[in-house]
């Protein structure tokens, strides 16, 4: 059986750095995409490698991480750079991925793709988690998983395409089995009333939890 290994990468969004999200990537390895070295010092990661076309990293960020491998790529290419970073972890062994800075950035068609990425790795097997640090993402596929979320905090289920069965445990609006139409609201605005237990049999979705928001409670 292939061994547990996390990597944290290391994106361009906004990061909130608190108790959370330094418990999430503690003893990962991480690699940094482009600007996405600027949370390495908050987190207390060395990445052992920064990939990029390093547009968007100034340079007193390049010169201050001098010493950290580069392997640079043209501007005009065919994968974003966080894409180039997931790459790297999974070439070495990566089983879970942790997208730090993965929303709130300046390009909203990122923060979207970033969201379906992890659909699409979750499929391939891999566990992976996106956070900003104020909000975090987990891939909905068939099966069931459980979450620990703070009681009284915000989630939603935004369904990518058609679900079927879709179950809630622990939640203020729990659901038991519940077919959900893609681009329904149904499932927005949850609010967790202790660990969380997800069960769906058929579809994709994404699900956005708000860990220190409680204005639903």
């Amino acid at each position: 059986m292939k061994p547990d290994l996390t990597f944290a990468i290391l994106l361009g969004g906004e990061l909130v750095p608190d108790e959370r999200v330094r418990s999430l990537v503690e003893g990962a390895r991480a690699i940094a995409a482009d600007s996405g070295m600027a949370h390495a010092a908050a987190l207390g990661l060395w990445p052992e490698l920064w990939v990029g076309d390093f547009d968007s990293a100034p340079d007193e960020m390049l010169s201050r991480h001098g010493d950290v491998p580069r392997q640079a790529f043209p501007a005009e290419k065919n994968f974003t750079d966080g894409e180039l970073a997931v790459e790297e972890a999974i070439d070495r062994g990566a089983t879970r991925l942790i997208l730090v800075g993965a929303f709130q950035g300046p390009r909203t068609d990122h923060a979207i793709y970033h969201l379906l990425q992890a659909v699409t790795l979750a499929e391939k097997g891999l566990q992976v988690v996106l956070t900003s640090g104020q909000e975090e993402a987990f891939p909905v596929l068939p099966g069931s998983f459980e979450l620990s979320l703070p009681a009284g905090s915000l989630f939603s289920v935004i369904a990518l395409t058609d679900l079927e069965g879709l179950s809630l445990e622990g939640a203020k609006y729990p659901l038991d089995g519940i077919d959900i139409a893609f681009g329904a609201s149904r499932t927005i605005s949850n609010v967790a009333t202790g660990p969380l237990r997800v069960g769906l049999k058929s579809g994709r979705a994404i699900l956005l939890a708000r860990p220190h928001d409680f204005s639903g409670h």
